[in-house]
């Protein structure tokens, strides 16, 4: 699991029609139907934002039709495409409302939003990072004043002052396990959910992990949609060109890709063919759909593989504060009694406690001190990492057992 409860390795898991694994091949055989007028506004609220996407005075159409034969759509196709973005966003809902961990199966984990605590994520980048151990940052960041002015999830395109120009290219940074997947995943839930965010017309998660399976075939930029959102395969070219849309690339630390920003192919057309890494360098240099919004996530150490020039705000995902800490352990545990017993021991163990700042290492806590003081425990809580390390390794090893019950893992 990436973020809390999934470790930082394990991002979604799915396949790619009848060849690689993606994950929203679940949805490629729904069919959508709208369930409320509420939806319907909503689409139709989409659609009306059409003209409003590209720049002024820039022409978002050139690459593959006009403004008036989108203006003079006919009512057929303006309810196909309403179809086609509830559609979007339910796979898109289906896909980011639950998280899975331990023994649970893909699809039965918990309910995102009901262990959902907000991150601290500020504007900017830690002047120092370790690029060897970023774990050696988490200690000289619990001991920072906190000055920054944080800035919620929901709001990185937000523009903060009169002075600040509209935002574009947003690069998340962050430690292993901090939450920065777990931020794409709330982000695309509330947008889909129709709470935050809408204004935009389509949120394109793609995982650089699962770009990878693909990084030796030709795709153009609308093929390479069809691919992982299959509930877009009705959408035309001249659709991208006007719609304001919203690419996430999270895990710029897994890809494989080389992105010469330097020396590359020049596209300006959705429908032209190349590497996916060409696709991705002019997406993110504004040469294809200079008007959609790009959000790359990162590991510090591999951020670097983005020029300053192509990025208009960069941002750090610094985990919990202390009281986001106390946050997260009420909101996993229903037990008040529970929660309190393992706040306290948190807070007695200097090293637990700072490493508590990332929100993973909070799940593992939880799984062990939960499997501790719910059972007959004779031995002394763990109060260093390595203790903590060793119990958990126990924990996964018994969970392990009665989900196989000693047969062999499926696909060894």
């Amino acid at each position: 699991m990436r973020g809390w409860k999934r470790m930082d390795e394990d991002r979604a898991e799915s396949t790619v029609p009848s060849r690689v694994s993606l994950k929203s091949d679940r949805s490629k055989d729904d069919v959508f139907n709208f369930r409320s007028s509420e939806e319907i506004e909503r689409g139709e609220h989409i659609l009306s934002n059409w003209d409003q996407s590209a720049p002024p005075g820039e022409s978002s159409c050139s690459q593959s039709g006009s403004r008036s034969g989108d203006a003079e759509m006919k009512p057929k196709q303006r309810s196909d495409l309403q179809e086609v973005i509830e559609g979007h966003k339910m796979s898109l809902k289906r896909r980011c409302e639950h998280v899975t961990e331990g023994t649970h199966e893909a699809g039965s984990g918990t309910l995102l939003n009901k262990i959902y605590t907000e991150l601290y994520i500020t504007e900017g980048q830690s002047e120092e990072v370790d690029t060897q151990h970023e774990v050696r940052q988490l200690e000289r960041t619990s001991k920072k004043n906190i000055q920054d002015t944080p800035i919620k999830c929901q709001d990185i395109f937000k523009v903060l002052s009169e002075q600040q120009r509209h935002i574009r290219v947003v690069l998340t940074n962050g430690v292993a396990g901090v939450g920065k997947t777990f931020s794409v995943q709330k982000f695309s839930l509330d947008w889909a959910e129709g709470l935050e965010n809408q204004d935009i017309s389509l949120v394109l998660p793609l995982s650089c992990r699962e770009l990878n399976l693909i990084r030796d075939e030709q795709h153009s930029l609308l093929s390479l949609l069809h691919v992982f959102h299959p509930t877009l395969q009705k959408i035309r070219a001249e659709d991208l060109t006007v719609w304001k849309l919203l690419f996430i690339f999270d895990g710029l630390d897994e890809s494989r890709f080389s992105l010469g920003f330097n020396k590359h192919q020049v596209i300006s057309d959705v429908t032209q063919v190349s590497s996916v890494e060409v696709l991705l360098v002019n997406l993110i240099q504004g040469n294809l759909l200079p008007s959609a919004l790009i959000w790359i996530t990162s590991r510090p150490a591999a951020a670097y593989q983005i020029p300053p020039s192509c990025v208009d705000r960069i941002t750090e995902v610094r985990g919990f504060t202390d009281s986001q800490k106390e946050e997260y352990f009420r909101r996993r545990f229903s037990d008040e009694d529970l929660s309190k017993r393992i706040i306290s021991h948190i807070k007695a163990s200097r090293s637990l406690h700072i490493m508590c700042l990332i929100p993973v290492f909070c799940w593992i806590t939880a799984i062990v001190l939960e499997d501790m003081m719910t059972r007959d425990q004779r031995g002394e809580l763990p109060k260093t990492l390595t203790d903590l390390y060793s119990h958990f390794l126990r924990v996964q090893i018994k969970r392990k057992k009665q989900k196989y019950g000693g047969k062999q893992r499926p696909g060894n």
